[in-house]
């Protein structure tokens, strides 16, 4: 039975994790516990060759240099110790990537499409792990500086498992869990390893199952079957489509997750079936877990958070949704997405206060 072919993300990254990404996983796992093995000390430094070699590899070494440069770039602004100017250094890299003769040029590198949006979503990516690196060399003291030296940088850009569409780990969990040495036991890994591929094949076979037998995006891109369906059946295709993107990062984050624990680090938690949602705080705490920590404590914390008044916790809670619309693309359906998210949010907050009140709480 055909497939519906009308998600592109699956679609993509199943394509080029058969083609290439999901053996040159196996290629940093054989490294990874090779050198847990014989050379524990030095192995951020065996990785991050990996991950660099096998970059070269797949973006070609136009693309590798890009990279290299949006974290050298990243490196030299944080010198300032500014955190405003970090930030500007990153939206600027960010926006490099949406000018259309820049765009025009990278397409020239490459004889598809598929090999340029990954170069795409690949720095789009990284500028995040930039930014990460960047705002923790700007906040530590000079006696930790040997701690976020250049090397620790691109051994934290270049680390293969989420290297092309994450998820993220903020540079601090990374250098502490990276430069932790742990008993080794090959037994205990391998255990995790083939428990985990059972898990992951599991998911993939659900999503693959929804993909071939609900074509739920193929109606969604056609007016007629949407404009005939009851509510009741358009709820219904809205909570499949939902359930979908639940399973599809199961196994899109499920990989990377599971090399991670394979090299001793603890990767975000997976995320949490959307069902067990019913608010948006809740979805945004833990459904994309990696990306929260970095908007909390980069964006949210720093600009005021929940500690402030109520308007600059209006404000902080914007623009971390502004930036969420920004970093995703910045069309124009992204920033009606970050707004009405940003609304639920505060509507669900401003109503667990008046909850709060005493006299509320009496009546209750």
């Amino acid at each position: 039975m055909p497939q519906d072919p009308m998600d592109f993300e699956w679609s993509y990254w199943i394509e080029w994790g058969r083609e290439r990404i999901l053996w040159l996983l196996a290629g940093h796992l054989l490294v990874s516990q090779v050198s847990r093995l014989l050379v524990e000390k030095y192995k951020p430094w065996c990785l991050m060759v990996y991950g660099m070699a096998a970059c070269w590899l797949l973006l070609g070494v136009k693309g590798f240099a890009v990279i290299l440069f949006h974290a050298t770039i990243s490196f030299a602004v944080a010198q300032f110790q500014l955190s405003l100017l970090t930030w500007l250094c990153s939206l600027i890299l960010l926006f490099t990537l949406r000018i259309p003769a820049v765009e025009e040029a990278k397409r020239k590198w490459y004889d598809t499409e598929n090999e340029y949006y990954l170069l795409l979503f690949t720095v789009s990516v990284r500028c995040l792990f930039c930014t990460s690196f960047s705002l923790e060399y700007c906040w530590h003291g000079p006696a930790q500086k040997s701690s976020h030296s250049f090397l620790w940088m691109l051994a934290y850009v270049f680390y293969y498992p989420t290297f092309h569409n994450g998820p993220l780990l903020n540079f601090d969990e990374f250098s502490k869990q990276m430069r932790r040495q742990e008993a080794f036991s090959l037994k205990t890994n391998l255990s995790i390893l083939i428990m985990g591929i059972i898990r992951i094949f599991f998911w993939w076979c659900l999503a693959e199952l929804m993909i071939h037998l609900m074509y739920i995006h193929a109606l969604y891109s056609s007016a007629p079957p949407l404009e005939a369906a009851s509510y009741w059946a358009l709820g219904g295709l809205a909570l499949a489509q939902v359930l979908f993107f639940y399973v599809k990062y199961l196994v899109l984050y499920g990989v990377p997750a599971l090399l991670l624990q394979m090299d001793g680090l603890k990767p975000p938690a997976l995320p949490c079936c959307v069902s067990l949602m019913h608010s948006f705080t809740k979805m945004w705490r833990s459904f994309d877990v990696g990306l929260h920590r970095f908007l909390v404590r980069y964006i949210y914390v720093p600009m005021g958070g929940s500690q402030s008044s109520l308007l600059r916790t209006l404000f902080s809670t914007a623009l971390t949704f502004a930036f969420v619309s920004y970093w995703h693309g910045g069309q124009s359906y992204l920033w009606y997405w970050g707004a009405l998210n940003w609304l639920g949010v505060i509507t669900e907050n401003g109503v667990k206060r008046i909850l709060s009140v005493s006299l509320i709480q009496e009546l209750i």
